[in-house]
């Protein structure tokens, strides 16, 4: 296979994916609903003490090979990103107890994909985040690539 054209040559999009896990304890409760709605939506879920979970969490990124290095991004600050924007904010914490923005924000998965999303944006430049990808379970997952909820008419 030929190497990639030099500048001036067709660019080449990509996209990459990092994984990391984190674990972490929450209670879902809404404070809109009464206790007993709480219960009866959330079940066990709602448990005064919490549960927790160990999270897998997979980032994607997209852009321009570049023809230089060969990379749409350095792995290593990839690394250091998801460190900064998930780790150190959310493993072995109480989601709801030791992070501000869950102090008003039900910890649903969907919720925490929310926040690891917006903590990357930070630190990728403006369109280079793709999608995050958090497993709550094996069989729970939730994908969020950045979409906003069209306005209620």
């Amino acid at each position: 296979m030929a190497p990639p054209e030099s500048p001036g040559g067709p660019r080449r999009l990509a996209r990459v994916s990092r994984c990391l896990c984190f674990s972490a304890s929450h209670r879902l409760h809404s404070k809109s609903l009464s206790d007993e709605e709480n219960q009866k939506l959330f079940g066990k879920c709602n448990n005064p003490n919490g549960h927790g979970h160990n999270y897998k969490v997979e980032v994607t990124v997209q852009g321009e090979i570049n023809p230089a290095t060969g990379m749409v991004i350095n792995l290593a600050d990839l690394k250091d990103y998801m460190q900064e924007a998930i780790m150190e904010p959310l493993d072995h914490k109480n989601l709801d107890k030791d992070v501000p923005y869950f102090a008003d924000v039900v910890s649903t998965t969907e919720n925490v994909a929310v926040f690891i999303w917006e903590n990357l944006q930070k630190h990728l430049p403006v369109g280079t985040l793709y999608k995050v990808k958090v497993y709550e379970t094996d069989k729970n997952i939730v994908v969020y690539k950045g979409e906003k909820a069209l306005p209620k008419a």
